[in-house]
């Protein structure tokens, strides 16, 4: 006869077996995801986004810092990061390190609450309970530091604001939220109509809250870029992720999809908070992006 205590030794045995795997091998399994966007203009040529998001760099991670920058050796023609860059006091000179040689090419960035805020620990639990408060930790990260580092490179900051720029010819119209998760987007700084010129018209923002979604496909975006979700950090097979931590739905918590008139990518990120370092089913990720003529 099995003694009484054989199953639940057993779960437990399984529960420790994938919180180790998702702790050590899941979160440093960097992947490059790949997607093609028909958002160009019949006849025109191919161009190449790399799409970056919530790093959460501390100091002390160097696997992700050399691997962050060996994407450079992709060759994109645009680089955007939709914010969440970096999760310590001492994390800025690593994170710019790892950016890199991807700082010299044509780039935009927007931030989000943990570019702000230091993170602090919380219950995981509080994050099946869609009317909890939001409480916003009070030790602030050197925020404007890594902003004017950026900006001195080249890089747009679209924090509630528009910008163009010239990228393989193209002239490529964008505008910017501040992160709308803690109410920081002011989309009236940005709203109206896309320039109407330009070869393309690219969206940011961190959280992809549907009322900002919303406005900015009403503005005539053809491309909308976000992160913040960690494509659900934790995804059950077969199910997908147990929560978005926004407004969005499950379905569109990572990667491509339709918003609308509008293309929407949510990258899936590369990082998690320090007090919560566990992906399962879910890969910390960059993606590149080539955009291709509409049908």
């Amino acid at each position: 006869m099995r003694p009484r205590s054989a199953i639940p030794l057993g779960i437990f045995a399984t529960g420790a077996a994938t919180t180790a795997y998702a702790a050590v091998v899941e979160r440093t399994r960097w992947t490059l995801r790949r997607f093609e966007v028909p958002v160009l203009p019949p006849g025109a040529r191919p161009l190449t986004i790399l799409h970056i998001s919530d790093l959460h760099m501390t100091a002390g991670q160097r696997g992700k810092q050399r691997w962050v920058r060996r994407l450079d050796r992709l060759e994109p023609d645009l680089v955007i990061s939709t914010g969440d860059h970096i999760a310590a006091q001492d994390a800025v000179a690593p994170t710019l390190a790892a950016l890199g040689p991807l700082l010299d090419r044509p780039g935009a960035f927007i931030f989000g609450s943990n570019d702000y805020y230091e993170p602090r620990p919380r219950n995981p639990f509080r994050y099946f309970f869609k009317r909890r408060k939001k409480k916003l930790p009070t030790t602030m990260l050197p925020w404007e530091t890594l902003r004017d580092a950026m900006v001195d490179t080249g890089w747009l900051d679209l924090n509630n604001a528009l910008g163009k720029l010239q990228v393989d010819g193209r002239h490529i119209a964008l505008a910017g939220v501040d992160d709308p998760h803690i109410n920081r987007d002011r989309h009236q700084k940005v709203a109206g109509p896309a320039d109407p010129e330009a070869d393309l018209r690219i969206a940011l923002t961190h959280s992809p809250e549907p009322r900002v979604l919303d406005r900015f496909t009403g503005d005539g975006y053809e491309l909308i870029m976000a992160g913040h979700t960690h494509g659900g950090q934790l995804r059950v097979p077969f199910y997908g992720a147990l929560v978005t931590n926004c407004g969005i739905d499950r379905a569109r918590v990572r990667w491509l999809s339709r918003w609308q008139d509008s293309w929407l990518h949510v990258s899936a990120g590369l990082g998690t908070s320090p007090y919560a370092p566990i992906r399962f089913a879910c890969p910390p990720e960059a993606t590149l992006l080539t955009l291709v003529p509409r049908d």
